[in-house]
């Protein structure tokens, strides 16, 4: 596909509902493995915001790796990422 092609695209789903994207392709969004894998990289994401939050009520890094179905390594991360991003 050609760059303008995709560009065209790209700016027509964007103006289009859900329900207008899955009549024109025929098939429902959530069965694309598209939709699938930006759910997932959601969900990531949300723990990822739940980390600092958790641990600001005194939970434990354990506890909140335990919790959120993380490693130690993930949520140390997290906090490192979070205290990079807010100074």
């Amino acid at each position: 596909m050609t760059r303008s092609r995709r560009d065209i695209a790209v700016y027509k789903f964007a103006n289009l509902s859900r329900e207008e994207v899955e009549a024109m392709l025929g098939v429902k969004l959530e069965e694309t493995r598209v939709y699938q894998e930006a759910k997932q990289e959601g969900r990531e994401e949300l723990k990822l915001e739940l980390v600092s939050r958790f641990l600001a009520r005194g939970m434990s890094m354990e506890e909140v790796a335990q919790l959120l179905d993380l490693t130690i390594e993930q949520v140390r991360l997290a906090t490192e990422q979070e205290s990079s991003t807010s100074t």
